[in-house]
C-alpha cells in the first residue's frame, strides 16, 4: 500500500513537472545555429553552386517544421538565402551575436506565456520556432506554429543596415532591443488564438494585428516599444480622424505591411488597432471578459466587428458606415476612357504604338499597377515606355504589336491619385484584351 501511495505521488510530481515544461519544451532555437554554421562555410568558396549545397545541406535540409513552414509561407529559398548572404555582410556579421542571445531567452518566454495562460485561461498550446528568414519578415504564424524571422527580431539602433537601398529596417530598428524578442512571440502567439480572418475591410485586419500588441502590453505590464506606437501618439488626432474616413475599404496601403514605402509612418493601423483595443478594455467592467472578448473577436461577422468598434467608445461620435464608404467614393479616381481603341476590340491596327488612359483627376506618378493576366505573359504586349501626361491625368503606354494577335494585360488599384486615393475599380482590377488586325 505504502509503494502505491509513493508511486501515485511520484506521478503527479512528474506529471506537474512536465505540464510546466510543456511550454519550454516547444521553443525551437537549432535553426539559428544551423544557418550560422552553413554562413560559415559559404563564406570559403566562391563556387555558386558550392555555396547552394552548402545552404540546403546545412540549413534548409536540417531545418524544423518551423523554418520549412515559414519558407512556404514567405516564398524562401535557396538561391535567395545566397543571394542575400553576398549582398549584405555587414549586415549579417553585425545581426549574429544578436540572434545567437535568443536561446538564453527561453524561460523569459515560457514565464510569459504563462502570464497569457493566466489572463485568458482558454489559452491553446502552440509551438515557438526561430529561424533565419529571408529579411521580408520579422514573425508570422501557420496554423499553431509561430515563426520568427530572428534577423529581423532582434534587430537594435547599432545593426548595421548601411548595406540597404531603402530605410525599411533602420525604421524598424530604430526602437527596437534584444527584449522585443518577448513582446514579438507573444503578438504572434495571440493570432494563433484568433479567429480566421476571410473579410477584407481595413477595420478587420487593423483590429486583428492590433489587438495583439494590446495583449502582448498586458502579458508584458509595461508599454510595448514599436515605431509605429511612438509615431501614432504624436500624431493621434490626424490619425484617428484619418483612419475613420477609410476603416471600411478594403485597401491597406496607408496603414500596413508597408514599411518599404511608409518609413517612420509605417504600419500604423497596428497602432490603431491597438488604441481601440486598449479603449474597449478601459470601457470594461469585466476586464477578464474584455480580454476574451479582444481575442475571441469573429472577423467573419462584419456586425459584431462594427459593434465591438462602438462598444469600445473609440470614436464618441459614433460613425455611420453607409455614409462614410460614399463619401470616400467620392474621392476616388476613376478611369474616364481609353485610347485610341475600345476595350475587348477585335480590329486593332498592329501599327498602333501608344494605348492611352485617362483618369477623372490628377494621379501619382510613383503609385501604378499593371501585370499579367492569368493567360501569362506571352498574351502581354511589349511595353516601351510608360509615362504619364496631361498634367497626370492620362497614363501613357508606348508598346510593340504584331499582326493576328491576342493581347491582354491587368490594371489594378495600385494606381493612386495625388491626393493618395486608390483607383475605383470593379473587383480592383481591369483586364485590357484586344485582338490585332
Amino acid at each position: 500500500m505504502q509503494n502505491k501511495t509513493l508511486a501515485l505521488i511520484f506521478f503527479i510530481l512528474t506529471s506537474i513537472s512536465f505540464g510546466q515544461n510543456s511550454i519550454a519544451n516547444k521553443i525551437y532555437t537549432s535553426d539559428i545555429d544551423n544557418f550560422w554554421i552553413a554562413f560559415d562555410s559559404i563564406q570559403t568558396t566562391n563556387n555558386y553552386s558550392q555555396k547552394i549545397k552548402f545552404i540546403n545541406t546545412l540549413y534548409i535540409d536540417k531545418g524544423t517544421k518551423g523554418l520549412k513552414s515559414f519558407m512556404k509561407v514567405r516564398d524562401y529559398n535557396d538561391t535567395l538565402y545566397i543571394k542575400l548572404i553576398d549582398n549584405y555582410p555587414k549586415f549579417w556579421n553585425s545581426i549574429r551575436p544578436n540572434t545567437l542571445t535568443i536561446k538564453n531567452k527561453t524561460k523569459e518566454l515560457t514565464k510569459a506565456v504563462k502570464k497569457l495562460k493566466k489572463l485568458y485561461p482558454e489559452l491553446k498550446e502552440g509551438e515557438m520556432y526561430f529561424t533565419i528568414g529571408g529579411l521580408r519578415s520579422g514573425g508570422t504564424l501557420y496554423e499553431n506554429m509561430v515563426l520568427v524571422g530572428s534577423e529581423i527580431a532582434t534587430g537594435i539602433p547599432k545593426t548595421d543596415v548601411s548595406e540597404f537601398e531603402n530605410d525599411w529596417l533602420k525604421n524598424v530598428f530604430a526602437k527596437q532591443s534584444l527584449d522585443n524578442i518577448i513582446s514579438l512571440n507573444i503578438h504572434e502567439y495571440v493570432h494563433t488564438q484568433q479567429k480566421p480572418n476571410e473579410n477584407n475591410s481595413l477595420l478587420h485586419h487593423t483590429l486583428k494585428e492590433g489587438s495583439c500588441d494590446f495583449i502582448t502590453e498586458l502579458v508584458l505590464g509595461e508599454p510595448i516599444e514599436k515605431q509605429y506606437i511612438f509615431y501614432g501618439k504624436q500624431h493621434f488626432d490626424d490619425l484617428k480622424k484619418q483612419f475613420k474616413e477609410e476603416m471600411f475599404i478594403d485597401d491597406f496601403s496607408n496603414w500596413l505591411y508597408n514599411g518599404g514605402q511608409k518609413g517612420e509612418a509605417a504600419d500604423l493601423g497596428y497602432f490603431i488597432g491597438y488604441e481601440i483595443c486598449k479603449s474597449y478594455y478601459n470601457q470594461a467592467k469585466n476586464k477578464k471578459q474584455a480580454i476574451k472578448d479582444i481575442i475571441e473577436l469573429n472577423y467573419q461577422d462584419e456586425k459584431e466587428v462594427e459593434n465591438f468598434l462602438r462598444k469600445s467608445g473609440f470614436y464618441e461620435e459614433g460613425f455611420d458606415k453607409d455614409q462614410l464608404i460614399k463619401e470616400y467614393e467620392k474621392k476616388q479616381p476613376y478611369i474616364i476612357k481609353i485610347e485610341p481603341f475600345e476595350n475587348g476590340s477585335t480590329n486593332i491596327d498592329s501599327s498602333i504604338k501608344e494605348f492611352k488612359i485617362i483618369f477623372s483627376k490628377p494621379m501619382n506618378p510613383k503609385e501604378y499597377s499593371i501585370r499579367f493576366s492569368k493567360k501569362g505573359k506571352e498574351y502581354s504586349p511589349k511595353f516601351t515606355k510608360i509615362n504619364f501626361s496631361n498634367d497626370n491625368t492620362t497614363f501613357v503606354i508606348t508598346m510593340e504589336l504584331t499582326p493576328t494577335k491576342e493581347y491582354e494585360f491587368v490594371i489594378s488599384n495600385g494606381f493612386k491619385s495625388e491626393d493618395g486615393y486608390p483607383l475605383k475599380l470593379d473587383n480592383n482590377e481591369l483586364i485590357i484584351n484586344f485582338k490585332t488586325q
